[in-house]
């Protein structure tokens, strides 16, 4: 028997094609957009009540319970307007975001969450400097900054400009030391940062500025700065400090922090990769 099941499986390994493998990968990885795309929304839970009715219509097929067969068939069919009508919002936030989705993105299964971040620590930084509001956010990279973490409150939502801005505000209770994001997180606020050892610095920095540049040179932390005074946007890495930053400049080089590899050269490799695999089938 046990000899049986692996002739047949060796049988269809050696019939498989590399269109098949591709087909079939294909179609998971559209199914696995497709349940990421309705997580946690109301049409996740009425997906599940859809696979629930699918399975009851088939199991009162096989034990040919015909009435109840008949009304969960009819039922389906006008479940599925009910769907379109009901989540059209859903349905239409879905597309757009394919729509938007580059080929570089689609193929490699990379989201475009860098970009994300980089725009609402962009667009929060440019918040800041127009009310000349005070503010550190501090990027986590390859050296993990866990004993940073602790000094401060703990967080752990999703980054948006909205929260860092009101995080920020004057006189609320984690206003006073930095933001520090993890992993696409706002993991904690109000954590206290090493303050830099570098005696030649000017006095025109402040502690905010100090404390970039020590956590800088004891880590590979990316740290954005407001200056409460000038209302100046600073961007500190490794050591170096550059200083007034726009909007569209500073998510520039935060993006190029977060995803070092440009698109232009992912989509040539990308393309590359497809033609080794048409030579290959060749």
């Amino acid at each position: 028997m046990f000899d049986r099941i692996i002739s047949n499986l060796t049988d269809f390994l050696l019939m498989l094609r590399l269109a098949d493998i591709l087909d079939i990968v294909i179609v998971a990885y559209l199914f696995y957009k497709l349940s990421s795309l309705v997580r946690e929304t109301r049409a996740g839970s009425l997906i599940k009540g859809i696979i629930l009715l699918l399975i009851f219509t088939w199991m009162s097929n096989i034990l040919q319970l015909n009435t109840i067969n008949y009304l969960l068939k009819n039922l389906m069919q006008f479940g599925i307007m009910a769907f379109l009508i009901v989540f059209q919002p859903e349905l239409r936030r879905a597309l757009e975001k394919v729509g938007r989705t580059n080929f570089s993105s689609l193929v490699s299964g990379e989201s475009d969450s860098a970009e994300f971040i980089a725009t609402e620590i962009a667009t929060a930084a440019a918040a800041f400097s127009s009310r000349k509001i005070g503010a550190l956010i501090v990027i986590e990279r390859g050296t993990k900054i866990g004993d940073i973490i602790r000094t401060g409150a703990t967080i752990n939502s999703d980054v948006s400009s909205e929260l860092l801005i009101n995080i920020f505000i004057p006189n609320t209770p984690l206003h006073d030391g930095a933001v520090v994001i993890r992993e696409n997180k706002i993991i904690a606020a109000r954590c206290i940062l090493p303050l830099t050892h570098n005696e030649t610095l000017s006095r025109e920095f402040g502690t905010r500025h100090r404390a970039a540049l020590g956590l800088s040179e004891s880590s590979d932390a990316a740290v954005i700065v407001v200056s409460e005074e000038t209302g100046k946007i600073s961007f500190t890495l490794n050591g170096n400090m550059s200083r007034n930053y726009t909007e569209e400049t500073l998510k520039k080089v935060i993006l190029k922090v977060l995803a070092p590899e440009s698109k232009t050269d992912n989509d040539k490799n990308i393309y590359n990769k497809i033609r080794e695999l048409i030579k290959w089938k060749k």
